[in-house]
Order: structure tokens, then C-alpha cells, then sequence
């Protein structure tokens, strides 16, 4: 409650989301506020057969030179952004063409340079073929498809989007990543303050080391549920108030989305207005993701994963007398931890590959490692089975550092090694 009530608590749980939303808009924002400065960019082409292929835009304004300019002329002219020299024709020697600059130009500068030539060449290429109406056949033959993607299940048949399904196990398996980190290492900072301050003396006095350390498990856990009890609200408030804004019908459930696009003729439905075809697709696209069991999942898997790294943590700090000592056992945890959420990024392009379905049931990397694969579709038994293991493994994992935590919460002024770690969980009570 102490944690939960402070204003610092509030603001960041609020404030993460949006931050989280302004970082994938930073793109855009770097984009609206970049320099709007114009580049002039020469152009020297010797063989005067692509005097059309470079045309003015919002970003570079070109000029072509006489064909006669030297590399020492363009040496002392600092003007221009960059000085494009063709020396003979690219169909028949494609390294003829050279940029020149006094600084050094810009990746989107030589992409845009490259293509554009190539565009112009593409053209010139086909002329040469002598075939009438040749590029209006290419142009025709062009087709673009709007390709669905259907998933059999219990229910029937449900829409799906690979990217949706990719961008959701995405964020559920960073949150649960912050999370461990974040709320493990807060159970840690606070064992090793209680030592450090000898206030730990005092309370084992009325409590026993289990039910103290379980206490603040517990407490820390339920402060990172809170955080995730609010974000899920707020998702669920914003998707409601979306689906009024933009007439996206979220409440129709996967058989009536089907339906009323089998009988998409822009009638009104019975009692409402017709729905926009592009707001039924977005429906029918959520409506495959089964939003219920995610969420129910990254609780459980929190709960799980949290009461196993907690345990570890609480451990740690208990051992140690600072920080610093920390460090050489942290660094396991740390790696696993990473290794788990890196095999969850490989995971999103083969989540039923044999590292994702093993890392998906060890207890260290199963909760971040599932949290990518469930948007994909995972069997009953694989989560029943993963939750068995993972709950189990916390109750061990537990016990285990409840037996490190009895010792190294009274013992000041040595560093303890692996080997006295381990000497601690056999000493009797």
C-alpha cells in the first residue's frame, strides 16, 4: 500500500503506456521536425542520355552542369550537397555512375539516387526489346492481391493477421520482461536495505525469515498486479472508445463478422447502418485474437515467473551486504532472463519451432517465451502442462531461497561464494 499510494507509482503507471505510444510515433515526430532546408545537388552527366532522370523534390533540387566540369571544379565549389558524375552509359557499364561530396551523404540520399536511376534504366532496358505496347503489358500484368488468412479452430473458422498476432506476443513478452526485472529487483533493493539498517534484527524477532520474506514477495507482487490491472483497463477503455469513434464493431462476435461480410452489398443491417468495409475487416481481424486468453495468461505468467526470480532475488539480497557483492550472482539471472526474451523474438517467426516449445516450458524462460507463442494458437495441454511446471517450480524455487534467506539475512561483514550457498540450504533448521 505504501508503494501502491505513492504519487511517483501513479504517474509512471499512467505515464509508461503513453511513453510506450510516443516512442513508435518517434519516427514520425523525427520526421515533422527534421530540417526542411533544401539540397542542392549537381549533376554531371557526360554522356547527356539521362538529363530527365533527376527531378526536383521537397528535399533536393538538381542541376545539371556542363559536361566538360572537372573533379577540381567541383574540389573548390562547397556549394552543393553533393555532385552526381556520369561517365559513360550504365546499360553497358553499371559502375559509371560516382557521387561526390565535401560531407558525407546521407543513407535515404543514395538509396533514392540508386532507384531512381534504376527506375530510368528498367524503361530504357525494356525500349530495347523493340515490342509494341511491351511496358502497357507489364503494367497490366501487374496484380495485387488482398490475401486473408483464415485459422481453423473449435469455433470454425477465424481471421487472422500474422503482423496483429506478432506486434501482441511482442508487447506482452517486453512487459513481462520489464516486469521481472523491474519488480525482482525492487524485492532485492528492499531485503538488502532491511539488512543493511539492522531493522531485519528487530522483525525476525516477531516473525519467522519464511513469513517475512514470502510477506514482501507477496507485496511487491501484488504492486506489479495492480500496474497491470490498471493498463489492462485502460486498453480495455480505449478499445471501447475507439470502436464508437472509428464504427468498428468490436461486439459482434466471429460468426456475425463472417456473415455480414458474405453479405457486405452496402445495405444497412437489420435495426443499424451498414458497417465500413475497412472497420469489418479490423473487427474481423481483432475477433481471431483471443484477447480474454492473453490477458489471463500474462496474470498467470507474471504470477509464476515473479514468484520464481522474486525468490532468487530475495536470496541475493539477503547474501550480500551491497550492490556491489550482487553483481557475480545477478549475472546468471540476468542472462537467462535475456537469453529467454531474445528466444522470444526468434520465436514470433517460428512459434512452433523445438527452441520455442522447450524454452516455452522450462520455468526460467517460459514466461516470456509463451507469451509470444499464445497469440499464435497453443494447445490446452501445452499451457496446462507449462503452468504445472512453472507453479511447481516456484513453490521449489521458494523453498529453496527461503533456506539461503534464514542464514544470509543475519550473517554481516563476508562475501559467501556458490559453495557456502549451497552449504546454507542443508543446514537444518
Amino acid at each position: 500500500m505504501t508503494r501502491v499510494k505513492k504519487k511517483s507509482f501513479l504517474v509512471m503507471t499512467l505515464l509508461t503506456p503513453v511513453l510506450m505510444v510516443a516512442l513508435c510515433c518517434v519516427p514520425v515526430l523525427i520526421e515533422l521536425f527534421s530540417s526542411s532546408e533544401m539540397r542542392n545537388v549537381t549533376v554531371v552527366d557526360q554522356t547527356g542520355l539521362y538529363r530527365e532522370v533527376f527531378v526536383d523534390n521537397e528535399e533536393y533540387t538538381y542541376t545539371y552542369l556542363d559536361t566538360e566540369t572537372t573533379s577540381e571544379q567541383m574540389r573548390n565549389d562547397e556549394t552543393p550537397y553533393a555532385n552526381i558524375v556520369i561517365t559513360d552509359n550504365l546499360l553497358d557499364n553499371p559502375n559509371a555512375m560516382t557521387i561526390y561530396s565535401h560531407r558525407q551523404i546521407t543513407a535515404g540520399f543514395e538509396s533514392q539516387t540508386e532507384r531512381s536511376m534504376e527506375e530510368f534504366l528498367h524503361e530504357a532496358k525494356l525500349a530495347t526489346f523493340d515490342i509494341p505496347g511491351l511496358q502497357q503489358i507489364i503494367d497490366e500484368s501487374d496484380v495485387q492481391i488482398n490475401m486473408s488468412s483464415i485459422r481453423f479452430d473449435e469455433e470454425g473458422e477465424t481471421q487472422t493477421s500474422a503482423g496483429l498476432a506478432t506486434a501482441i506476443g511482442m508487447i506482452s513478452t517486453f512487459v513481462i520482461y520489464m516486469f521481472l526485472f523491474a519488480y525482482g529487483g525492487m524485492v532485492m533493493s528492499s531485503v538488502m536495505q532491511e539488512k543493511t539498517n539492522r531493522i531485519v534484527e528487530v522483525m525476525v524477532s516477531s516473525v519467522k525469515p519464511f513469513e517475512l520474506m514470502m510477506g514482501k514477495i507477496i507485496s511487491v507482487g501484488l504492486v506489479g498486479l495492480t500496474q497491470i490491472g490498471i493498463w489492462v483497463l485502460l486498453i480495455v477503455g480505449l478499445g471501447i472508445g475507439a470502436s464508437f469513434a472509428f464504427g468498428i464493431p468490436l461486439f459482434m462476435n466471429n460468426e456475425e463478422l463472417l456473415a455480414e461480410a458474405q453479405n457486405m452489398s452496402g445495405a444497412a443491417m437489420a435495426g443499424g447502418a451498414a458497417i465500413d468495409p475497412d472497420m469489418l475487416d479490423i473487427a474481423q481481424t481483432l475477433s481471431g485474437i483471443n484477447f480474454t486468453q492473453i490477458i489471463v495468461c500474462l496474470i498467470l505468467y507474471f504470477i509464476g515467473g515473479y514468484v520464481i526470480y522474486a525468490s532468487l532475488f530475495a536470496a541475493i539480497g539477503s547474501a550480500v551486504d551491497n550492490e556491489t557483492d550482487s553483481n557475480q550472482f545477478l549475472m546468471p539471472i540476468t542472462l537467462i532472463i535475456i537469453f529467454a526474451f531474445y528466444v522470444g523474438l526468434f520465436s514470433a517467426e517460428d512459434p512452433e519451432g523445438g527452441m520455442a516449445w522447450w524454452c516455452s516450458m522450462i520455468p526460467f524462460t517460459s514466461p516470456i517465451v509463451m507469451m509470444v507463442r499464445i497469440p499464435f494458437g497453443v494447445a490446452v495441454w501445452e499451457l496446462i502442462l507449462s503452468f504445472a511446471i512453472l507453479f511447481a517450480s516456484a513453490i521449489g524455487m521458494t523453498w529453496l531461497a527461503s533456506r539461503i534467506y534464514r542464514v544470509g539475512i543475519l550473517l554481516y561483514g563476508k562475501k559467501p561464494s556458490y559453495k557456502e550457498l549451497f552449504k546454507w540450504i542443508k543446514y537444518k533448521a
